[in-house]
């Protein structure tokens, strides 16, 4: 038994310690001051110092204070405020769950507030700044409970940024369908969802202001209890301390300012994450910040040197007039990136594999009757899909369409109708082959393109082209998205594949990986044209729109290639997904053989990511489909799986320009729907099982 008693000359003396808190504490003050006196000073205007100083004095010009009175000391006010509550929120968060990586971003706080706004502006009702933050408040509490009662309110690290990460991906694509339904009421939300502390006037400082102080009274009112939950569950009963009280408590006092924080400023991503990794090892230095009362204010600091940093940092090296544009929370979610990367990296991996399949075993009969089904099924799916939509046609305009004999409109309709549909097709089957492949080399269940950042790195890449090149080419846009794809996948790979791909490091890389993509490409569309940012969120929700039939070779060349070799190398792919040793003892070059599957695996997300936009979860939801159908030999996984992936991106392609024609839902918005309820059962599955 490990002995946690120190002698006396192990740790400072309780004054020494209390001497260094005050010293670090004042140096803290100082910096966040230093960083308020330079962030008033920056701006579009050409108001300096000396301006500000004349403004603070009442001897400045009248445009001169104006600047500084109406804009500038409120943006830095809010910096402060929002910097604080989101860095006490997130202490608040991980000491109540015991877990280093829970905060408002990771418990889909800031997603749940974000859903919750969007579609109250979407229903076109005007709401006041307090009645937003109570709907923002409902939201972000609601979404917090889901991923926390997945999670078990416990250590379970990787559960806890799966169901998060899985819970924000399905809100977001939600929300996003929604602001493309209803662009005029909803105009300016995207852009708030990056965060950003611009403020006209001090209204909506002082409005939230008591409700940051409501939150911030109740968790130090609640510091006691927290700190007992520390000892362990039974020691704080025994200290006649309700564990299950205490959580939920703290959890809504936490919602309670992480949504202020949204109301104000919109979602300042992983300031709750970042700002309480530095108190952790003061807290084992000092005494005197081992307890919450005094852990709670210092994470605020932090938090807010976190966000007025950035601020200073993003108009010191943008210039003035681009930097209006870029929220703070764009730099903050990529500082915040890089942080989870570098914390994935270094951890020490305890947790074995999640387990969602049991050893299947089917006769041959069943994968032929299965795989014949589907594929009626299929072409069920692709007759519909190319009869149905705004212009419902029968079979005989499709066969005189193939013979040159159909009208105008017929013609018009299906030399746009037949794209779509080849593409959403192609698509599902490569993003479904992709999945399965980086689950067998990973040989990891809950592993798949779009939660281990290679979509988005991807979408990366093709957003850079949409963007910059409005008349990119598909073979353009496809290389594209296979470089940005290319290099998200070597850094989670390449930083996972120490230890051989454990769970907690690649669950957790690829997220960080994921979350950096994303503000990058949100960065791209903040700051391009009005036109090209429109045309990249509708590509980016999953689109087939304007697709032609040369957009879909690539993806087809590359899809046949991948069945291929899937299909050749089907006894390799079988002994990489069973454990290290097996194939080893066999003569298969292991490392060699997972290179070669995982760089399959991302040209294939790559090009149907240019092909379709981003799709998420058809990786995990049809290989797991198709194992529990045909059993784990990957020589019937992969058709099966290739088949339901085909299947769900078409249902969903067709379900999203139908339902609520002339208007438009993205395939991917569908499969989020879809994807997401399925993601979190089989969280909730595997949860069952590791405590049965």
């Amino acid at each position: 038994m490990a002995v946690t008693a120190t002698t006396p000359t192990a740790r400072p003396s309780t004054a020494a310690s209390r001497t260094g808190a005050v010293a670090v504490t004042a140096a803290l003050v100082l910096l966040v001051t230093a960083l308020a006196v330079v962030d008033i000073t920056q701006g579009t205007a050409a108001v300096g110092a000396p301006e500000v100083w004349k403004a603070l004095t009442g001897r400045a010009d009248p445009a001169d204070a104006s600047v500084v009175i109406a804009s500038r000391l409120p943006r830095m006010t809010a910096g402060l405020l929002v910097g604080a509550v989101l860095g006490m929120a997130g202490a608040a968060l991980q000491a109540v769950s015991r877990n280093v990586l829970a905060a408002p971003d990771t418990l889909a706080v800031n997603a749940g507030s974000y859903f919750a706004l969007g579609l109250a502006a979407a229903s076109g009702i005007s709401l006041p700044l307090l009645a937003s933050s109570g709907i923002a408040f409902i939201g972000g509490l609601a979404a917090a409970a889901v991923v926390l009662g997945l999670s078990g309110l416990g250590t379970g690290t990787v559960r806890l940024v799966l169901a998060g990460s899985a819970l924000t991906l399905g809100l977001t694509a939600v929300t996003e369908g929604t602001l493309l339904l209803f662009p005029q009421r909803t105009e300016g939300i995207y852009k708030w969802n990056q965060g950003s502390i611009a403020q006209n006037g001090f209204d909506g400082v002082l409005q939230m202001l008591p409700i940051c102080v409501i939150g911030l009274v109740g968790l130090v009112l609640l510091a006691r209890r927290v700190d007992a939950l520390a000892l362990g569950d039974d020691a704080a009963r025994g200290v006649g301390v309700s564990v299950r009280a205490t959580r939920v408590t703290a959890v809504v006092f936490a919602a309670l300012l992480s949504t202020a924080a949204v109301t104000l400023a919109g979602p300042v991503g992983f300031v709750g994450l970042c700002a309480p990794a530095p108190v952790r090892p003061l807290a084992r230095r000092f005494r005197a910040f081992t307890k919450s009362r005094a852990r709670l204010p210092l994470a605020g600091l932090a938090g807010a040197a976190l966000v007025l940093g950035s601020d200073v940092l993003l108009r010191t090296v943008v210039s003035a007039d681009r930097s209006v544009s870029v929220p703070t929370g764009v730099v903050t979610s990529l500082v915040g990136a890089l942080f989870l990367i570098v914390m994935a990296a270094r951890v020490r991996d305890t947790a074995g594999a999640v387990q969602t399949d049991r050893l299947r075993i089917r006769s041959r009969a069943v994968f032929l009757t299965t795989t014949a089904v589907l594929a009626v099924a299929l072409v069920g799916v692709i007759i519909a899909a190319v009869l149905l939509g705004d212009s419902k046609l029968l079979l005989g305009d499709v066969v005189n369409w193939a013979q040159g004999r159909a009208g105008q409109t017929v013609t018009f309709v299906l030399d746009t109708r037949v794209p779509r549909v080849l593409a959403a097709l192609l698509a599902g089957g490569a993003l479904a082959l992709a999945g399965t492949l980086i689950q067998a080399v990973t040989r990891n269940p809950l592993a798949e393109p779009g939660i281990l950042g290679v979509t988005n790195g991807a979408a990366v890449g093709a957003v850079v082209l949409v963007t910059t090149v409005p008349t990119v080419g598909s073979w353009s846009l496809a290389g594209g998205a296979f470089a940005g794809a290319a290099i998200s996948s070597v850094l989670v790979f390449g930083l996972a594949a120490r230890g051989g791909f454990q769970q907690n490091r690649l669950v957790l890389v690829g997220f960080g990986v994921a979350t950096g993509a994303s503000a990058i490409i949100s960065l791209l569309i903040i700051l391009t044209d009005p036109f090209n940012a429109t045309k990249a969120l509708t590509w980016l929700s999953g689109s087939t729109y304007g697709r032609t039939l040369p957009d879909v070779v690539p993806l087809a060349i590359v899809l046949t290639v991948g069945l291929a070799v899937a299909v050749a190398r089907r006894t390799e792919l079988d002994l990489v997904s069973l454990d290290e040793d097996t194939p080893r003892l066999l003569g298969l070059d292991l490392a060699r053989g997972r290179l070669g599957f995982l760089v399959l695996g991302v040209l294939l997300s790559a090009t149907a990511v240019a092909a379709a936009g981003t799709i998420g979860f058809v990786g995990l939801v049809a290989p797991h489909a198709a194992r529990a159908l045909v059993g784990r030999q990957h020589v019937r996984v992969v058709p099966v799986a290739v088949l339901l992936g085909a299947i769900l991106v078409c249902v969903a392609d067709l379900v999203g320009r139908t339902v609520i024609a002339p208007a438009q839902l993205g395939a991917g918005l569908m499969t989020a729907v879809i994807g997401t309820p399925y993601f979190l059962y089989l969280l909730v599955r595997s949860r069952r099982q590791s405590q049965a």
